[in-house]
């Protein structure tokens, strides 16, 4: 292949990559629609453990396991975020309407 084939390649990549992240995303968002109702902390360091060595074992290379961690701390923080707003707008109160 050549380089302008690699590059298509590659851009096949990313948005099969964008799209398996917004499923990641959506269950992020289900799992704090769950915590808010249970009233589960946001951050668990042993679930976050666990995601972290699941992807390690997974990991075939040639991607340095360091490397693929600090991706995987970066989406589980941008997760932690979602969940965040998913709780906030459970608690919000509702408004009444005035009549």
């Amino acid at each position: 292949m050549d380089i302008a084939a690699w590059r298509r390649k590659l851009d096949q990549l990313d948005r099969k990559l964008v799209r398996m992240l917004n499923q990641r995303a959506r269950a992020a968002q289900e799992i704090g629609r769950l915590k808010a109702r249970t009233a589960m902390p946001i951050y668990e360091p042993r679930r976050e453990q666990a995601v972290f060595e699941n992807v390690l074992s997974a990991n075939r290379g040639p991607f340095p396991g360091h490397e693929l961690k600090r991706v995987f701390e970066e989406i589980i923080a941008v997760m932690r975020r979602l969940q965040r707003k998913e709780i906030l707008i459970r608690r919000k109160p509702k408004r009444r309407r005035r009549k």
